[in-house]
């Protein structure tokens, strides 16, 4: 396809344009960007000298006596109630239960089996909770080395475009 010199000539000041129009709005878009960077930095100002305090010092006198209440009243019952209740069902249950085994072996006339050690509940309670440590330390090593595509910037200015 020929284009006369005229065409020529005026996709040539078309495409002269678009490149200032194309650097004056990286300028701007670079001065938007610092604007919005000190933005960010005076509400970290304002957020650490105002409103930490202000929140701190309402949560002392409001809430923090009532959470600290909770806690001492949750514990007693905890401690004074529930602890000696659940161990007292818990124990009743294994005598019975060690009685009735026994009971069954005599009447079958199994000597008694020396007792094999097993795992009791706080030992599996201690792994699951160490594998869940582990698995927490995993995914936070995880989480922080791995490439985040989000934050990809380019090396040299965006060029404009070709017409």
């Amino acid at each position: 396809m020929n284009l006369s010199r005229k065409r020529k000539k005026e996709l040539r000041k078309l495409q002269q344009n678009a490149g200032r129009l194309w650097e004056s709005q990286q300028v701007l878009v670079n001065h938007a960007a610092d604007i919005a960077r000190e933005a960010g930095r005076q509400l970290g100002h304002l957020n650490r000298e105002q409103v930490v305090p202000v929140v701190q010092d309402s949560y002392n006198r409001h809430l923090a006596p009532t959470v600290q209440r909770s806690i001492k009243v949750g514990k007693h019952v905890v401690d004074d109630k529930v602890v000696p209740v659940v161990g007292g069902v818990v124990g009743t249950a294994m005598s019975a239960w060690d009685v009735a085994n026994t009971k069954r072996h005599e009447l079958l006339g199994h000597k008694p089996a020396p007792k094999k050690k097993k795992r009791g509940l706080g030992s599996i309670v201690a792994m699951v909770l160490g594998i869940a440590a582990a698995a927490g330390v995993v995914l936070a090593a995880w989480q922080a080395l791995r490439a985040d595509d989000e934050l990809w910037v380019a090396d040299d200015p965006l060029s404009p475009p070709n017409v």
